[in-house]
């Protein structure tokens, strides 16, 4: 059985086709009504996906997420066919709300070619096992929030460097998250699906590393998705754990900039994502 919370973001995830290069999809509601980020991105990436050759994989998504949006209400996604070409694919998506554009983004898809293949080696760090779930890790602020800490959640998280909650209250905090995760439960073996999921999940945890450098948490400070862009190198392996390995190199002006690069289990990297975060005028703690 798929936990609800998992299960409907998989359901969202499946945007409905209304047209040749139109989708509307459903959002996930929650007590501010903001649509969430890396969400919409996701659906922005599979709307655009539906509309390339079955051969074309994602290799490569750029958002810019411009309103909050009201996620009591389905999102519009626009696509333009920018070009088919012998090995590359090509796709503006605009996602509007009453006629308001939310997200633009552009998408980029390709055919598998024979090439030069390397990339750099997966970090030395404990293995899932040895790490205790996010749940246990922060067991000791459990009346915090109402459970918020320790709240069941659609995707298992292991963090080999303190969280948020728990780099607040240390005296130098380093805004460089390693953590492996999966979702909780299977999900289908769909290259496209796994891409949008991976975009999901980097959508919503990359922003701690921020958060850490602020020394605050996502409870106590407002924060808004600004841009994301991922690139896809290798298939994504939802099976098993995967490595994100994140920092914060930069923050300015009140946004905070957070990059990963993501690894199977099997030390294949997968993604290379980064976004930039705005927090507002409010300094650090």
């Amino acid at each position: 059985m798929t936990s609800a919370k998992l299960a409907e973001i998989l359901t969202t995830l499946d945007v409905r086709q209304v047209g040749d290069d139109a989708f509307v999809g459903t959002q996930m509601d929650n007590a501010a009504h903001h649509i969430v980020g890396g969400h919409i991105a996701a659906q922005a990436l599979m709307s655009a996906g539906r509309t390339v050759a079955a051969d074309r994989c994602a290799h490569s998504v750029h958002v810019y997420l411009l309103r909050a949006g009201d996620a009591r209400r389905p999102v519009d996604f626009e696509i333009t066919r920018l070009r088919d070409g012998g090995v590359l694919s090509s796709r503006r998506v605009i996602a509007t709300q009453d006629g308001q554009v939310l997200l633009e983004a552009l998408a980029s898809f390709t055919a598998p070619i024979d090439a030069l293949d390397y990339q750099q080696p997966l970090p030395d760090v404990p293995a899932p096992e040895a790490l205790p779930p996010v749940q246990e890790h922060l067991g000791a602020y459990a009346d915090e929030h109402r459970g918020h800490w320790v709240r069941d959640q659609p995707i298992d998280l292991r963090y080999a460097d303190p969280p948020p909650r728990l780099a607040v209250d240390q005296p130098d905090p380093q805004p460089h998250i390693r953590m492996w995760w999966r979702p909780v439960d299977p999900v289908p073996a769909d290259p496209l699906l796994n891409s949008c999921l991976l975009t999901y999940v980097t959508g919503t945890t990359l922003l701690e590393t921020a958060m850490v450098a602020r020394r605050t948490t996502p409870i106590d400070t407002f924060s808004a998705l600004v841009d994301h862009a991922l690139w896809f190198h290798r298939p994504v392996d939802l099976s098993d754990w995967v490595l994100s390995d994140a920092i914060s190199p930069s923050g300015v002006s009140g946004r905070g900039l957070a990059t990963a690069t993501m690894y199977n289990r099997s030390g294949a990297l997968v993604c290379t994502a980064t976004q930039e975060i705005y927090f507002g005028r409010s300094g650090p703690r």
